[in-house]
C-alpha cells in the first residue's frame, strides 16, 4: 500500500518541474488546478504571502445548482469561469496557471479555457 502508483508518481515528477518556475506574486498570483476522479478544484494563490485570494470547486452549492454538466469537461470549465469570476471581483485580472502536474488537455484545459472566457489573463 505504501508504494504510489506510476501514474500518480509521474504526475508528482512533473509537479515538481512545473513549480520550479511557476511562483505567484501579488501583481500576479497563481491559478492551481486539482483534478481528482470526481471533481475538479481551483484556487488563486499569493506565493509570497501563502494566502488564497479565492476559490472554487465542483462541490460548492453554485456548481450543483448548476447541475447537471454533460460531462466532466464542461463541469471544469463552469468551475474556471466560477474561479475568473470571483478573482476579478477581488481585483485580480492576470494570474499565472499552475496545472500541478496534470497535462494540459481534458478537464485541465477546460477550466483554463472557461477561466479565460471570464476574462482572466495568463
Amino acid at each position: 500500500m505504501g508504494a504510489l502508483s506510476k501514474k500518480k508518481e509521474a504526475r508528482l515528477k512533473r509537479k515538481k518541474h512545473v513549480r520550479k518556475t511557476v511562483f505567484g506574486t501579488e501583481d500576479r498570483p497563481r491559478l492551481t488546478v486539482f483534478r481528482s476522479a470526481r471533481h475538479m478544484y481551483a484556487q488563486v494563490v499569493v506565493d509570497t504571502t501563502g494566502h488564497a485570494v479565492t476559490a472554487a470547486s465542483t462541490l460548492e452549492k453554485e456548481a450543483r445548482q448548476h447541475s447537471p454538466f454533460g460531462s466532466k469537461a464542461e463541469a471544469a470549465e463552469f468551475v474556471g469561469r466560477l474561479v475568473a469570476q470571483r478573482a476579478m471581483e477581488k481585483g485580480v485580472s492576470k494570474v499565472v496557471f499552475d496545472r500541478n502536474g496534470f497535462l494540459f488537455h481534458g478537464r485541465v484545459r477546460a477550466l483554463a479555457t472557461g477561466a479565460r472566457k471570464q476574462g482572466l489573463d495568463f
